[in-house]
């Protein structure tokens, strides 16, 4: 199997976010596991370390997309969204090598392919205030 690229590791962890919407209560190591025998997709690295690391910190980075979505509860934006912002917040706070720029551009990337157009100015928003609290509270 060749190598992913981190593109398509991270439309792997999206598609992940998705299913367990529809998941709920099935463990996420279960998820993973069931996912990657199903796809062929090498499920340490990358893949493991931000779904995993998502549904671990899922209070929190549903607080910041509550904090930046103008009213819009999580439980209320589409599942597809959801998915994508919770990805790209993660990758923004807690994968060191993707600068939130990018985190941004790749989750509109994942916006353009996966849901409504109407979505993207949505998701893009929401990301670019979470990036500018993270920026706000990073010391100087």
């Amino acid at each position: 199997m060749a190598a992913m690229t981190r593109r398509e590791a991270r439309e792997e962890v999206f598609r992940l976010l998705f299913e367990t919407e529809f998941h709920r209560g099935v463990p996420a190591e279960e998820v993973l596991s069931l996912a990657a025998d199903d796809r062929g997709f090498d499920s340490t690295g990358y893949i493991r370390q931000v779904y995993l690391g998502v549904q671990e910190n899922l209070a929190e980075l549903d607080a910041l997309i509550s904090r930046h979505s103008r009213g819009w509860r999580p439980d209320r934006i589409t599942p597809v969204s959801r998915s994508i912002l919770r990805l790209g917040i993660y990758e923004m706070r807690y994968v060191d090598d993707v600068p939130p720029t990018v985190a941004i551009n790749e989750a509109v990337e994942l916006t353009k392919k996966f849901d409504v157009e109407k979505a993207r100015s949505f998701v893009n928003g929401v990301l670019n205030g979470v990036k500018d609290e993270l920026e706000a509270a990073r010391p100087s």
